[in-house]
């Protein structure tokens, strides 16, 4: 696959009404090759209020690094606020990492060597910053796709951002 090629596949790909996508600088020391993107769902083309925020990048390194398993690799970043009832689920870790895979799954993708992180965040201020607290959640992934169609996983990840916000 040619790496231009498939960004313009990114860049073309037809994510869910409501994921606003635009490039960013991608990270220069991980890999010869990358393009990121950032996201955002919002409720209407009008609302500047965000539901979800993340992050999708793509490296390739024909050198095939061991732990890939492969020329590329996915990483990815996705965040969310939470209902305070939801943040104190003990199973939400399971249930965030579950939807990242369901939303693979429902493009019909194949990966290897998935890796990430669920986490819970809560925020609460002091002194002079009067505000309530907030809860958050973020998934933060990797996996080396293995399909020849990338920009797939652009939208099953703009398809998780959709599902935790």
């Amino acid at each position: 696959m040619d790496f231009s090629r498939v960004v313009d596949g990114l860049r073309t790909a037809a994510l869910r009404p409501g994921v606003r996508l635009t490039e960013v600088p991608a990270p220069t020391r991980i890999a010869p090759f990358a393009v990121a993107m950032t996201a955002e769902v919002v409720a209407s083309a009008r609302a500047e209020d965000e539901l979800a925020t993340g992050r999708f990048v793509l490296l390739h390194d024909p050198s095939c690094p061991e732990p890939w398993q492969g020329a590329w690799r996915i990483v990815t970043f996705a965040r969310a606020q939470l209902e305070p009832e939801l943040a104190g689920d003990q199973l939400l870790g399971e249930v965030g990492w579950s939807w990242l895979l369901d939303c693979l799954a429902l493009h019909d993708l194949t990966y290897a060597a998935e890796a990430g992180t669920v986490t819970r965040v809560v925020s609460e201020s002091f002194g002079g910053l009067d505000r309530q607290s907030s809860f958050d959640i973020e998934v933060r992934a990797s996996w080396t796709p293995l399909d020849t169609d990338l920009s797939a996983h652009l939208v099953a990840w703009g398809d998780l951002l959709c599902t935790i916000a």
